[in-house]
Protein backbone atom coordinates (compact mmCIF):
# COMPACT_ATOMS: atom_id res chain seq x y z
CA UNK A 1 0.00 0.00 0.00
CA UNK A 2 1.07 3.22 -1.03
CA UNK A 3 1.97 5.89 1.91
CA UNK A 4 -0.65 8.09 0.33
CA UNK A 5 -3.30 5.91 1.11
CA UNK A 6 -2.01 5.09 4.31
CA UNK A 7 -2.08 8.33 5.61
CA UNK A 8 -5.73 9.05 4.20
CA UNK A 9 -7.02 5.87 5.92
CA UNK A 10 -5.42 7.00 9.28
CA UNK A 11 -7.13 10.41 8.86
CA UNK A 12 -10.19 8.37 8.09
CA UNK A 13 -9.93 6.34 11.08
CA UNK A 14 -9.77 9.64 13.36
CA UNK A 15 -12.78 10.72 11.63
CA UNK A 16 -14.42 8.40 12.33
CA UNK A 17 -14.14 8.08 16.41
CA UNK A 18 -15.23 11.32 16.10
CA UNK A 19 -17.96 10.67 13.67
CA UNK A 20 -19.66 7.83 15.82
CA UNK A 21 -19.97 7.55 19.26
CA UNK A 22 -19.66 5.07 19.45
CA UNK A 23 -17.33 3.72 16.97
CA UNK A 24 -17.70 0.19 16.49
CA UNK A 25 -15.14 -1.70 15.00
CA UNK A 26 -15.65 -5.87 14.14
CA UNK A 27 -12.56 -7.52 15.18
CA UNK A 28 -11.31 -10.11 12.51
CA UNK A 29 -8.94 -12.52 11.93
CA UNK A 30 -8.48 -13.04 8.65
CA UNK A 31 -9.55 -11.97 4.74
CA UNK A 32 -12.92 -13.38 4.65
CA UNK A 33 -13.80 -12.02 8.09
CA UNK A 34 -12.78 -8.87 7.46
CA UNK A 35 -14.39 -8.93 3.52
CA UNK A 36 -17.29 -10.01 5.95
CA UNK A 37 -17.67 -7.51 8.12
CA UNK A 38 -17.07 -4.23 5.99
CA UNK A 39 -20.31 -5.90 3.42
CA UNK A 40 -21.87 -5.50 6.38
CA UNK A 41 -21.57 -2.00 6.45
CA UNK A 42 -18.86 -1.01 8.69
CA UNK A 43 -16.22 1.38 7.98
CA UNK A 44 -13.69 0.44 9.96
CA UNK A 45 -12.01 -3.07 11.61
CA UNK A 46 -9.54 -4.52 14.02
CA UNK A 47 -7.57 -7.34 14.20
CA UNK A 48 -7.40 -9.30 17.40
CA UNK A 49 -4.22 -10.89 18.72
CA UNK A 50 -6.69 -13.88 20.25
CA UNK A 51 -8.70 -14.63 17.11
CA UNK A 52 -5.59 -14.29 14.67
CA UNK A 53 -3.65 -16.16 16.50
CA UNK A 54 -6.58 -19.39 16.59
CA UNK A 55 -6.74 -19.07 13.26
CA UNK A 56 -3.25 -19.66 12.86
CA UNK A 57 -3.20 -22.57 15.09
CA UNK A 58 -0.74 -20.47 17.15
CA UNK A 59 -0.83 -19.41 21.63
CA UNK A 60 -2.43 -15.79 22.24
CA UNK A 61 0.15 -13.69 24.33
CA UNK A 62 2.55 -13.04 22.34
CA UNK A 63 2.30 -16.46 20.60
CA UNK A 64 3.51 -15.12 17.31
CA UNK A 65 6.66 -13.02 16.62
CA UNK A 66 6.21 -9.21 14.68
CA UNK A 67 7.55 -10.80 11.89
CA UNK A 68 4.97 -13.42 11.73
CA UNK A 69 1.39 -11.32 12.68
CA UNK A 70 2.50 -8.58 10.16
CA UNK A 71 2.33 -11.48 7.38
CA UNK A 72 -0.63 -12.62 8.85
CA UNK A 73 -1.89 -8.83 8.63
CA UNK A 74 -0.86 -7.69 5.28
CA UNK A 75 -3.37 -9.65 3.28
CA UNK A 76 -6.45 -8.43 5.34
CA UNK A 77 -5.57 -4.78 5.25
CA UNK A 78 -5.07 -5.16 1.31
CA UNK A 79 -8.44 -6.99 1.16
CA UNK A 80 -10.65 -4.49 2.06
CA UNK A 81 -10.55 -0.60 1.53
CA UNK A 82 -11.40 0.84 4.87
CA UNK A 83 -9.10 1.76 7.80
CA UNK A 84 -7.88 -1.43 9.58
CA UNK A 85 -6.58 -1.10 12.93
CA UNK A 86 -4.13 -4.36 14.70
CA UNK A 87 -3.98 -5.38 18.50
CA UNK A 88 0.00 -5.58 18.83
CA UNK A 89 -0.53 -6.86 22.44
CA UNK A 90 2.38 -5.71 24.48
CA UNK A 91 4.63 -5.07 21.44
CA UNK A 92 6.66 -8.01 21.09
CA UNK A 93 9.90 -6.93 22.64
CA UNK A 94 10.05 -4.16 19.77
CA UNK A 95 11.18 -0.33 20.71
CA UNK A 96 7.76 1.99 19.85
CA UNK A 97 9.50 3.20 16.41
CA UNK A 98 9.99 -0.41 15.08
CA UNK A 99 6.38 -1.06 16.10
CA UNK A 100 4.95 1.98 14.31
CA UNK A 101 7.26 1.06 11.64
CA UNK A 102 6.12 -2.61 10.76
CA UNK A 103 2.65 -1.28 11.23
CA UNK A 104 2.81 1.66 8.13
CA UNK A 105 4.90 -0.60 5.79
CA UNK A 106 1.27 -3.67 6.74
CA UNK A 107 -0.68 -0.57 5.77
CA UNK A 108 -2.02 -0.59 9.26
CA UNK A 109 -3.41 2.85 10.54
CA UNK A 110 -4.24 1.94 14.16
CA UNK A 111 -2.83 -0.16 17.24
CA UNK A 112 -3.73 -1.63 20.43
CA UNK A 113 -1.08 -1.84 22.78
CA UNK A 114 -1.62 -3.48 26.31
CA UNK A 115 0.04 -3.17 29.50
CA UNK A 116 0.79 -7.22 29.87
CA UNK A 117 4.22 -8.47 29.08
CA UNK A 118 3.45 -12.08 28.23
CA UNK A 119 7.11 -12.25 26.37
CA UNK A 120 8.38 -11.20 30.19
CA UNK A 121 6.59 -13.35 32.32
CA UNK A 122 3.38 -11.55 32.07
CA UNK A 123 4.87 -9.51 33.98
CA UNK A 124 2.50 -5.55 34.18
CA UNK A 125 4.03 -2.51 33.19
CA UNK A 126 4.37 0.35 35.81
CA UNK A 127 2.46 3.28 34.94
CA UNK A 128 5.23 5.37 33.86
CA UNK A 129 6.46 2.65 31.71
CA UNK A 130 3.77 1.71 29.80
CA UNK A 131 2.86 5.74 29.22
CA UNK A 132 6.45 6.18 28.60
CA UNK A 133 6.12 3.06 25.85
CA UNK A 134 2.85 4.89 24.09
CA UNK A 135 4.70 8.36 23.77
CA UNK A 136 7.44 6.09 22.29
CA UNK A 137 4.50 4.92 20.03
CA UNK A 138 3.22 8.68 19.07
CA UNK A 139 6.37 10.12 18.21
CA UNK A 140 7.32 7.48 15.85
CA UNK A 141 3.58 7.94 14.23
CA UNK A 142 4.15 11.96 14.44
CA UNK A 143 8.26 11.48 12.51
CA UNK A 144 6.56 9.01 10.33
CA UNK A 145 4.30 11.50 9.15
CA UNK A 146 0.84 8.81 9.67
CA UNK A 147 -1.85 10.06 12.42
CA UNK A 148 -1.26 6.32 13.49
CA UNK A 149 -4.46 6.19 16.23
CA UNK A 150 -3.19 4.56 19.34
CA UNK A 151 -5.69 2.83 21.94
CA UNK A 152 -3.68 2.19 25.27
CA UNK A 153 -4.78 -0.84 27.28
CA UNK A 154 -4.39 -1.50 30.90
CA UNK A 155 -5.36 -4.65 32.25
CA UNK A 156 -5.40 -3.87 35.87
CA UNK A 157 -9.17 -4.82 36.22
CA UNK A 158 -8.86 -7.94 34.55
CA UNK A 159 -5.89 -9.05 36.83
CA UNK A 160 -7.48 -7.42 40.01
CA UNK A 161 -9.71 -10.28 42.23
CA UNK A 162 -12.29 -7.01 43.33
CA UNK A 163 -12.24 -4.69 40.17
CA UNK A 164 -13.75 -1.46 41.66
CA UNK A 165 -11.03 -1.76 44.50
CA UNK A 166 -8.10 -0.75 41.35
CA UNK A 167 -10.76 1.67 40.07
CA UNK A 168 -8.68 4.99 41.70
CA UNK A 169 -5.33 3.06 40.11
CA UNK A 170 -6.51 2.25 36.71
CA UNK A 171 -8.13 5.77 36.55
CA UNK A 172 -4.32 6.83 36.80
CA UNK A 173 -3.15 4.87 34.33
CA UNK A 174 -5.56 6.02 31.76
CA UNK A 175 -4.93 9.66 32.24
CA UNK A 176 -1.05 9.20 32.05
CA UNK A 177 -1.72 7.49 28.82
CA UNK A 178 -4.07 10.31 27.69
CA UNK A 179 -0.93 12.42 28.68
CA UNK A 180 1.45 10.68 26.62
CA UNK A 181 -0.65 10.45 23.56
CA UNK A 182 -3.16 7.83 23.50
CA UNK A 183 -6.07 8.42 21.02
CA UNK A 184 -8.67 5.89 22.86
CA UNK A 185 -8.10 4.43 26.47
CA UNK A 186 -9.01 0.59 26.60
CA UNK A 187 -9.65 -0.57 30.24
CA UNK A 188 -10.23 -4.76 29.76
CA UNK A 189 -12.75 -6.62 31.72
CA UNK A 190 -15.51 -4.22 32.94
CA UNK A 191 -18.09 -4.47 29.73
CA UNK A 192 -20.46 -5.69 32.26
CA UNK A 193 -20.10 -3.38 34.96
CA UNK A 194 -22.19 -0.08 34.31
CA UNK A 195 -20.59 1.75 37.33
CA UNK A 196 -16.74 0.91 36.31
CA UNK A 197 -17.79 1.88 32.86
CA UNK A 198 -19.04 5.23 33.58
CA UNK A 199 -16.38 6.12 36.04
CA UNK A 200 -13.96 5.50 33.74
CA UNK A 201 -15.90 7.13 30.59
CA UNK A 202 -16.61 10.04 33.17
CA UNK A 203 -12.61 10.92 34.16
CA UNK A 204 -10.84 10.76 30.81
CA UNK A 205 -11.42 12.98 27.56
CA UNK A 206 -10.69 10.84 24.86
CA UNK A 207 -13.06 7.25 23.46
CA UNK A 208 -13.10 4.79 26.11
CA UNK A 209 -12.91 1.29 24.58
CA UNK A 210 -15.15 -1.62 25.51
CA UNK A 211 -15.47 -5.19 24.84
CA UNK A 212 -18.84 -6.67 23.70
CA UNK A 213 -20.06 -9.87 22.95
CA UNK A 214 -21.96 -9.15 19.39
CA UNK A 215 -25.45 -11.34 20.84
CA UNK A 216 -24.95 -10.40 24.36
CA UNK A 217 -24.59 -7.19 24.45
CA UNK A 218 -26.60 -4.00 23.29
CA UNK A 219 -25.49 -1.05 21.54
CA UNK A 220 -27.54 1.25 23.62
CA UNK A 221 -26.04 0.50 26.78
CA UNK A 222 -22.70 1.44 26.00
CA UNK A 223 -23.82 4.50 23.94
CA UNK A 224 -25.82 5.75 27.40
CA UNK A 225 -22.73 4.90 29.37
CA UNK A 226 -20.48 7.22 27.55
CA UNK A 227 -18.61 4.16 25.59
CA UNK A 228 -16.76 5.96 22.54
CA UNK A 229 -15.35 2.81 21.14
CA UNK A 230 -16.06 -0.88 20.72
CA UNK A 231 -14.11 -3.76 19.58
CA UNK A 232 -15.42 -7.57 20.21
CA UNK A 233 -11.58 -8.84 21.24
CA UNK A 234 -12.12 -12.96 20.54
CA UNK A 235 -16.24 -12.75 21.25
CA UNK A 236 -17.44 -12.26 17.78
CA UNK A 237 -15.41 -15.70 16.46
CA UNK A 238 -16.33 -16.99 19.90
CA UNK A 239 -19.74 -16.35 18.82
CA UNK A 240 -19.81 -17.78 15.20
CA UNK A 241 -17.91 -21.02 16.35
CA UNK A 242 -20.81 -21.53 18.86
CA UNK A 243 -23.49 -20.67 15.76
CA UNK A 244 -21.58 -23.10 13.23
CA UNK A 245 -21.57 -25.90 16.03
CA UNK A 246 -25.28 -25.51 16.35
CA UNK A 247 -25.73 -25.80 12.69
CA UNK A 248 -23.59 -28.58 11.94
CA UNK A 249 -24.35 -30.94 15.19
CA UNK A 250 -27.49 -32.70 13.53
CA UNK A 251 -25.09 -33.56 10.78
CA UNK A 252 -22.60 -35.02 12.82
CA UNK A 253 -24.78 -38.02 12.83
Amino acid sequence: MDSHTTVERAQRLKQLHAQYKPLVLPTVWDVWSARTAVAAGFPALTVGSHPLADSRGADDHEGQTFEEVLAAVRPIIAAVDVPVSVDLEAGYGQKPADLVAGLIEAGGVGLNIEDTVHSDGGRVRSTQEHASYVAGLRTAADDAGVPVWVNGRTDLFMHAQDASGVLDEAIERLRALEEAGADSLYPVGIQDDDDLLAAVTGAVTVPVNSTAHPVRHDLERFRRLGVGRITYGPLLQFAMADTMKDMLKPWAH
